[in-house]
């Protein structure tokens, strides 16, 4: 498994933009075979920065997710929208292991 953490900080007039079209990408991941997680978490004592918890089952799969028609429309959509670069950290996960996220999938 493969955890990947995008950090955003999004313009103060953008956030609720930025949610809708960030929700919409998330719906879709999910859909992708390998994804096990799509999380859209938004700091509470700051709306603008955002976290996306990206959970994928292999290394190849987050160029695959790049791929997809609804990851490139995300992509071009919300990138006027940031207040600076995207960000993002790679973790690999220690618990549960890989049996354990397709319960969690929902």
């Amino acid at each position: 498994m493969l955890i990947v953490h995008v950090h955003v900080h999004v313009k103060a007039d953008q956030v609720e933009a930025f949610r809708r079209a960030t929700l919409e990408n998330a719906r879709e991941s999910v859909r992708e075979p390998g994804v096990a997680r799509f999380d859209v978490i938004q700091q509470q004592d700051d709306k603008t920065r955002f976290v996306l918890v990206e959970v994928y089952r292999a290394a190849s799969d987050p160029a695959r997710h790049k791929e997809t028609t609804h990851y490139q429309k995300w992509r071009d959509t919300v990138e006027s929208m940031m207040a600076e670069p995207r960000s993002s950290v790679k973790y690999t996960n220690v618990f549960p292991d890989a049996d354990g996220w397709d319960c969690m999938n929902v």
